[in-house]
């Protein structure tokens, strides 16, 4: 179990609230998990070709795993998404 999970199974069981966990999303840092962009038709193509890659611990995609799996409404879902997006935000200007 992730970071990212332990808080959403204790939002789930009821120890934290909606905003709490928000705002836990809001101040951790995000590991950036994108790869590079294909730089050629026959790189795309073989891009469509392979296995999507594994999920990466403690990232948004145990996030979007919850949300898949019904854990999270797509109300909680977009409020979380958009606290990882505030969060991101921050550390880009922080770098700036």
């Amino acid at each position: 179990m992730s970071e990212v999970t332990d808080l959403i199974a204790r939002y789930k069981a009821g120890e934290l609230t909606l905003d709490e966990l928000a705002e836990r999303f809001r101040v951790r840092k995000w590991p950036v998990v994108k790869r590079p962009q294909p730089s050629s038709y026959l790189e795309m193509a073989a891009r469509a070709q392979e296995d999507p890659p594994p999920d990466v611990p403690n990232s948004f995609d145990d996030v979007t795993s919850a949300y898949a799996e019904g854990g999270l409404t797509r109300q909680e879902f977009d409020r979380l998404a958009e606290a990882v997006r505030e969060a991101r935000r921050a550390e880009q200007s922080e770098q700036a």
